[in-house]
């Protein structure tokens, strides 16, 4: 009797048991109230895609079967334009990243610096340069019209791919770099001494070895490539973004349309996320410290004109358009008086910082407790919680902004009233939740880092004598993990500063910042106004790439 009288007893204690490793309530420093704090986090997160669900199951099948078959243009535009610059950036970061660490091109650490740089560009940015520049007003057409010559049509897939290309190249650039620099060149020397070429043995011996990085760094580029929407609608070629934003804007049916195209795109977004994560742990596997000896392979008497790739390359994704925002900026003070419209206001740019200082903050309070979570458990639940933090960054802003209005307008409206969904709706509370949806990972994986490099034993130490677990947290922790939450705060306000589909489609009204300025004057052609707000985000945007450029010496 007494041992099935414990039978109960034994199996609750098996069930706590397993539910402890499940939520990993068994590590030290977990509790329960982070595990629920942690889960809350992800579901705040998960929801955006479970509002735009909601609003496609309201459209009829017959109609969203209709829009399915119409919609193919746009899906082939996106899958050919997708296409097209991943192969382009891998044509440019591959040999550029094989220039600057394996042979002995002229001042190396110069362009290894100069072909990064791109990435800061904001790529609408950099269309609007090349649209000012290129385009049937722009500078450069106009001083060569009276000369007879003209430029071919910066507009449609050849100038969207163009500069999609020139601004995110350096994804490839920058993993296969990596990749390189672990590179065991003992491997090359053996190749050498048996009288194989270069090219042969790079086929042969490196390339397999830094395929996986040159993937990972592709699938980055396709994913850019497919959510951005500033570029395309400069560059007027209708992809999934831009045709999502035109439907939104538009009337009757603009909501449905758009709500499932934004599925289309989640669903082809999910496929690139897939291949990304898996590639990229394979090509994070393969990063190794620098090796030791590095062979440089001598140029020759080709030194001086290998130089002239970087070069140019550099022409065209720096000189070209810092240069023609300048000049614009130079004439705006002219253009202030002859054009209408309103004028730049430095309350554009506190704007940008306000709001990318609330995103900042908040995604520094909300990442804390996932980020501790998984750092400190590997139960499948803390995994769980970090992966779900993802959801948001690789989800495009543009569809993140739709789910988002469907919240504020439908959800809202229908559980507490048309009075709450008017105030939610394009509110800066709202706006700042899309950033903290978007841009948490880069807070979460920041403050990981650091918690993974606490010694378990400082912990332990402290609580030997005698420290609750908050105390212990507060005193020893937190002090420990600052730099990583700031450093992850602190790219966060870069990002958010620069955000363009988020911010156009959910600023308050009357919220002016930077890059909705910045778009609302490009659309009417205002190059000048639009030079010093477009100088100000790149000067911006080109700190948080400081950390990444200085982290290795040879830089």
């Amino acid at each position: 009797m007494g041992a099935v009288g414990d039978a109960p007893g034994n199996l609750g204690s098996r069930l706590r048991e397993l539910l402890g490793r499940l939520l990993g309530l068994d590590d030290d420093g977990v509790s329960t109230p982070l595990v629920l704090l942690s889960a809350a986090v992800a579901a705040a997160v998960l929801s955006p895609l479970l509002w735009l669900l909601l609003r496609a199951s309201e459209v009829p099948l017959d109609e969203a079967l209709s829009l399915l078959r119409g919609s193919t243009e746009v899906f082939a535009n996106s899958l050919v334009l997708v296409g097209v610059v991943t192969a382009a950036s891998v044509a440019l970061g591959v040999p550029l990243a094989v220039l600057t660490v394996q042979t002995d091109l002229p001042f190396r650490r110069f362009w290894t610096v100069a072909v990064a740089l791109p990435l800061v560009v904001p790529s609408y940015i950099g269309a609007f340069a090349y649209v000012s520049a290129f385009g049937p007003d722009g500078a450069l057409a106009d001083a060569l019209a009276p000369l007879g010559v003209s430029i071919p049509n910066v507009y449609g897939l050849g100038g969207t791919a163009l500069v999609l290309t020139l601004f995110v190249y350096p994804y490839v650039f920058l993993t296969t770099r990596a990749a390189l620099l672990s590179f065991d060149e003992t491997q090359l020397e053996a190749a050498r001494t048996l009288n194989v070429g270069y090219l042969a043995a790079f086929r042969r011996v490196i390339l397999p070895q830094i395929l996986p990085a040159v993937t990972a760094g592709a699938l980055l580029v396709a994913l850019y490539a497919l959510s951005d929407f500033g570029t395309p609608s400069i560059m007027q070629y209708d992809v999934f973004t831009r045709m999502i934003y035109v439907e939104l804007n538009s009337f009757g049916d603009g909501r449905a349309n758009a709500t499932l195209l934004s599925l289309q795109l989640l669903t082809v977004t999910a496929v690139v996320v897939a291949l990304e994560s898996r590639i990229g742990d394979d090509a994070d596997a393969g990063y190794g410290a620098p090796a030791a000896s590095t062979a440089m392979i001598s140029l020759g008497r080709l030194r001086w004109l290998a130089v002239l790739f970087p070069a140019v390359v550099s022409l065209f994704t720096l000189a070209l358009p810092v240069g023609i925002l300048t000049m614009w900026f130079v004439r705006a003070e002219a253009l202030a008086y002859e054009v209408g419209g309103r004028a730049f206001e430095l309350g554009f740019a506190l704007n940008s910082v306000y709001a990318a200082a609330l995103a900042a903050a908040a995604t520094m309070v909300i990442a804390l407790p996932v980020a501790y979570y998984s750092g400190r458990s590997n139960a499948p639940l803390a995994r769980l919680t970090e992966r779900a933090t993802y959801l948001g960054y690789a989800m495009p802003g543009v569809v993140l902004a739709l789910a988002l209005v469907f919240f504020s307008s439908n959800q809202l409206a229908a559980f507490f009233g048309p009075t709450v969904s008017r105030a939610v709706y394009q509110s800066l509370p709202l706006l700042v939740f899309a950033y903290v949806v978007r841009f948490l990972p880069q807070a979460v994986g920041a403050t990981r880092s650091s918690v993974l490099g606490v010694d378990p034993a400082l912990i332990g130490a402290a609580r030997v004598l005698g420290a609750q677990p908050k105390a212990v947290f507060r005193r020893v922790t937190l002090p420990l993990i600052a730099p990583g939450v700031l450093a992850g705060a602190a790219l966060v306000f870069l990002t958010t500063m620069k955000e363009l589909d988020t911010t156009l489609i959910l600023h308050p009204t009357g919220f002016t910042t930077l890059v909705t300025y910045i778009w609302r004057v490009q659309e009417g052609g205002y190059y000048g106004r639009a030079a010093l707000p477009a100088l100000v985000l790149v000067v911006l945007s080109g700190l948080s790439m400081i950390p990444l450029l200085v982290q290795r010496r040879d830089t």
